[in-house]
């Protein structure tokens, strides 16, 4: 009962209704707070005269109206309503419920009659503060809405019911509370009572008993309230028009108004209805059920969560203290990022908890006034709210739609800890010996057919020499930093193929391996030079040397260094390249050479940094949408190209690549755009919020847009309004220049507004958030514009 208390409250007022009217759009006001949110508009901008001229505006363009009417001064993109687009608009204010109100253009004349009496000026307007509607009144003002008894009768039940508690009618000295009463003795007993006056045998067991409450409501249920006909106060609601889904009055029916419509008897209708209404509440019924059972779900995910956080942690701990005190340090990093993901669960689960919570809560208060709606007997007040009470449990139900239900967080700890590699060099350390009993493994050879580097990652393979007669236990591969730091150990293990992810893109790596046994470790191999793509090359590019058949696989994979790509202006020769040091071996070939079977390599003293001029050429980038890290409620087709929602709300999917250098230019065509929603586009990082719209976190750099304007926003703050909206049919495009450190977006090969985001650095991921009625398709692998190309070569 307490929940339903949300539907008893003017949305103005923020108390329960007094005197309540319904507007046509359903809602209803307090009498008195529909005159004091009365606004007077000018007879020239009266919906009437606008009509009349041609430029009518219907009532249902609230919503571009009320666009129009967006201001800011700090251009942030929030701003206050007006009733009509060339109205001067004022701030609006909230409600203690929260919604906002339209307040009057200038206060309402000084009158002795009261607020039903008063006269309401000419070309007067009220607009709705829950749907923001905009209704002209005619000359009846507040008197042509019609009252809605059956609201007041279910306020004037609730409040009684909360009253009092009820007290029992046969304890002696102090009453105590009532349990049940009995229908047919029509007396209130607690449980003693009931036991010594009231016995479950013999004559009185046929009784009813009911709880107090429902049985005060049916004791104080007063005689049915005659309503009567708002056009004729005299006359009482005898029919029903089905038509124009209202009770009419005899005299309605005889001055023509409804005389050519269909109509019903009042009491079929009433019952009709009633029994419409209750189906559509069994419905909306099993998902309150369903949304029961799905939070005790996600409180028993709460503590499953907590449990095997604990276990996590211990197993945790007792690997570090497995290892020497020079990584406790490490520990505690190790165990900070376990919390960071407990608490990134907690938050999650939590956070869905709260939003069904509250969705149900709304649910249930809304079922508890149906079921209160239905116990009214006027059918005629009943008839007023019954067509809006079943599209809202309609509407209702379908948010309980796909997904709604469903955990959006596993309780499993994804982190684990591999401290062999560690743990096995601590067993290596060993004294020297004098002479060791069997020899150390021969120094590996790298297969350098097999090294390749696609996008930002590295595959490396080597083998132990072919007269090689001690066996290796493992390898070790090294790789350094790209800048020519400290050799980093990446892989430990008895493979002989790595592939490392994660480089930086267009940046040279180094590399070596080398192998062990029990009784130590073997020299290190040649050091290997990889480059990495300045970006993602195209798909169709293949290997410019020969491929053995099993490796197929990899003829989609760039060469080990990306300036291996052969162009057929480049006359001569092209080199594979390995420094010629001691420890470095340099590798190059003749195009001849290279498509010759058992192609040679010789020693090249040509520099590394020369080969790395040779190419000149531009990257471009081919990616598509990444369906593993998009929100549940994205659905992609058209081989992850195209995107769109299942929600009403804003829902974030991310590119498969991550960018860290060089410029990137990717454009997306807007395929739907339905109802003027605001997508927005842009990049972000991995660990972006996926439940909110783009840029609301500050993970996301976007710019969003609706069929009017943009807005550039990062971590919530807008900026930068530009006009200028997009249709079906708009290409959006989106540059990340990380060498300037910029991001610039355009539309239809326009540029939006000035630089949207300067000193970018990092990773990023291109980005897209939107709902259900938007649907994009992403266009990759694009050259940057020509006016940018030409105005950075200036710069």
């Amino acid at each position: 009962m307490e929940e339903m208390e949300e539907e008893l409250k003017c949305p103005v007022c923020g108390s329960f209704y007094r005197e309540p009217i319904i507007l046509p759009c359903s809602h209803n006001l307090c009498q008195a707070c529909a005159r004091n949110i009365l606004v007077q508009t000018p007879e020239s901008e009266s919906p009437q005269s606008r009509r009349a001229s041609g430029s009518g505006v219907s009532d249902y363009d609230y919503l571009d109206l009320d666009k129009m009417s967006l201001y800011s001064e700090a251009d942030s993109g929030y701003g206050s309503y007006g009733g009509f687009a060339s109205a001067p608009t004022t701030p609006c204010q909230k409600s203690p419920n929260g919604v906002r109100v339209f307040p009057p253009a200038m206060p309402p004349p000084a009158t002795h009659l009261s607020p039903a009496l008063a006269p309401v000026p000419r070309n007067s307007c009220i607009t709705c503060p829950q749907c923001h509607r905009s209704l002209i009144l005619d000359d009846r003002g507040l008197r042509g809405f019609p009252k809605n008894r059956v609201l007041e009768g279910v306020i004037d039940r609730y409040q009684q019911s909360k009253a009092a508690a009820l007290k029992c009618q046969l304890c002696e000295k102090a009453p105590k509370e009532a349990t049940v009463m009995c229908e047919q003795c029509d007396v209130f007993y607690c449980d003693p009572c009931r036991l010594r006056c009231h016995p479950p045998r013999g004559p009185l067991a046929k009784h009813r008993l009911v709880p107090p409450a429902q049985g005060r409501v049916s004791r104080r249920l007063s005689p049915r309230k005659v309503s009567t006909c708002t056009d004729h106060e005299l006359e009482n609601h005898s029919m029903y028009c089905v038509q124009c889904k209202m009770p009419v009055c005899y005299q309605c029916l005889e001055e023509g108004k409804h005389s050519s419509h269909e109509v019903k008897a009042l009491g079929a209708m009433w019952k009709l209805h009633k029994s419409q209404l209750s189906q559509a509440l069994n419905g909306l019924s099993d998902r309150a059920k369903e949304a029961k059972e799905f939070l005790v779900q996600l409180r028993n995910m709460v503590q499953q969560i907590q449990e095997n956080s604990v276990e996590f942690e211990a197993c945790l701990v007792a690997q570090c203290d497995a290892l020497i005190d020079a990584l406790n340090r490490r520990k505690a990093q190790l165990l900070a990022r376990v919390n960071k993901e407990h608490e990134h669960k907690l938050k999650v689960v939590r956070d869905q908890i709260s939003h069904c919570t509250v969705k149900l809560r709304q649910t249930t208060g809304l079922m508890e006034y149906c079921l209160e709606v239905i116990k009214e007997n006027d059918p005629s007040g009943f008839l007023q709210i019954s067509d809006a009470l079943i599209r809202r449990v309609h509407l209702t139900e379908d948010q309980w739609g796909k997904g709604t239900l469903t955990p959006r967080m596993t309780t499993d700890f994804d982190l684990s800890l591999d401290n062999s590699p560690l743990l096995q060099s601590i067993h290596q350390l060993d004294f020297v010996q004098v002479k060791a009993s069997s020899p150390v493994p021969a120094t590996p050879i790298l297969q350098l057919e097999e090294c390749c580097t696609h996008n930002n990652s590295a595959t490396l393979s080597w083998k132990q020499p072919p007269l090689s007669t001690v066996p290796a236990d493992g390898y070790i591969l090294e790789l350094d930093d790209g800048n020519g730091g400290q050799f980093r150990e990446v892989y430990v293990g008895k493979e002989t193929m790595c592939t490392v992810d994660g480089l930086h893109f267009n940046s040279t790596y180094n590399a070596r391996v080398k192998a062990f046994n029990k009784t130590g470790v073997s020299p290190y191999s040649k050091t290997l030079v990889l480059q990495t793509s300045e970006d993602t090359d195209s798909e169709e590019q293949t290997l410019p040397f020969p491929v053995p058949s099993e490796r197929l696989p990899l003829r989609r994979m760039s060469p080990f260094s990306s300036t291996l790509n052969l162009q057929p202006s480049f006359p001569g020769r092209s080199y594979f390249d390995f420094r010629s040091s001691p420890h470095q071996l340099s590798l190059h070939s003749s195009l001849q050479s290279l498509n010759a079977p058992g192609c040679n390599f010789e020693t090249q003293t040509a520099p590394y940094s020369q080969l790395v001029d040779i190419k000149k050429l531009l990257a471009v980038a081919w990616f598509a949408f990444d369906p593993g890290s998009a929100h549940s409620d994205i659905i992609l087709s058209n081989d992850n190209l195209t995107v769109t929602c299942s929600s009403y709300d804003d829902r974030v999917v991310l590119g498969k690549t991550g960018f860290s250098k060089g410029v990137h230019y990717w454009e997306l065509t807007v395929d739907r755009y339905d109802n003027h929603p605001d997508p927005a586009f842009g990049v972000a990082r991995m660990d972006v919020m996926k439940d909110v719209m783009l840029g609301k976190d500050d993970k996301a750099w976007a710019m969003y847009v609706d069929n009017n304007r943009s807005w550039f926003m990062h971590n919530n703050s807008h900026t930068n309004r530009t006009e200028g909206g997009i249709t079906k049919g708009a290409t959006i495009g989106v540059l990340l220049d990380l060498n300037r450190k910029n991001l610039t977006f355009f539309i239809n090969d326009e540029q939006q507004g000035p630089i949207a985001f300067d000193n970018v650095e990092g990773l990023f991921f291109p980005a897209v958030s939107l709902n259900r009625n938007v649907q994009v398709t992403l266009h990759t692998g694009l050259a940057v514009p020509d006016f940018y190309s030409s105005r950075a070569s200036i710069a």
